[in-house]
């Protein structure tokens, strides 16, 4: 099976929503001050600085944790991300599209990453 948001309207539909509500979600946290760009990676790097830290030291003793953490700092990226992007006044689905024609376009490069 193939899915594709850019193909799939009925995907494209539910992916939309849940961002959508995302979003809200956001908003009802943080208000309805946006945020700039050197604003906005200030705090895309901090989440950064926390995911180095982890990756540095996965303390074994702790691997609970430190799960629960990493699984926390990645969902900050992609919550933090939806909310960056209406700060900036884009359209998400239009962000992501540009984003995974890129992938895609990287993938089939056969570049290193």
């Amino acid at each position: 099976m193939k899915i594709d948001m850019r193909e799939h309207d009925d995907i494209r539909e539910q992916v939309h929503a849940g961002i959508s509500a995302l979003r809200i979600q956001a908003r009802q946290i943080w208000g309805a001050d946006k945020l700039a760009l050197p604003q906005i990676v200030v705090r895309l790097m901090v989440g950064v600085g926390d995911l180095a830290r982890l990756a540095r030291s996965p303390d074994e003793a702790v691997l609970k944790e430190y799960r629960l953490e990493l699984k926390k700092e990645l969902g900050n990226i992609i919550f933090s991300t939806v909310r960056w992007i209406d700060d900036l006044g884009f359209d998400v689905l239009e962000c992501l599209d540009l984003a995974i024609e890129a992938q895609e376009k990287f993938a089939k490069s056969g570049r290193p990453r």
